[in-house]
């Protein structure tokens, strides 16, 4: 049974992942590993916090592998850094705000994502 507490901080924790892809980068992530040590093992908050940790990290590796392109590609100064730049924002960075919210609105029902797959 989840408690409203551990739903509170279940959508906390998709709040943060969503803010550490948009606004407030590192901080938001540093409060999300701050918010793990607060959740406990199989609880649907912790659930929640390990899906947002790790969806940032793989944001924060998508963003390394795209500047190592650009800059084994033609360095900060070619003209395709735009096009790299704006094609990694506008597909797979929007890719992962999208992930995010839906994260969110799942943590607000209490439910976890694999279950809606296998429930149909």
């Amino acid at each position: 049974m989840n408690t409203e507490s551990q739903l509170k901080r279940a959508a906390n924790s998709t709040l943060l992942s969503l803010l550490n892809l948009t606004a407030l980068p590192v901080i938001a992530f540093i409060v999300l590993l701050i918010l793990f040590n607060k959740t406990e093992q199989k609880s649907i908050d912790r659930y929640y916090v390990v899906l947002a940790i790790k969806t940032n990290l793989i944001a924060g590796v998508a963003l390394i592998l795209v500047t190592a392109v650009m800059i084994l590609l033609g360095g900060f100064d070619s003209p395709w850094t735009w096009v790299y730049v704006l094609s990694y924002f506008v597909f797979v960075h929007a890719l992962f705000i999208l992930f995010a919210t839906w994260t969110m609105v799942r943590s607000w029902t209490g439910k976890k994502l694999t279950k809606s797959f296998l429930s149909k």
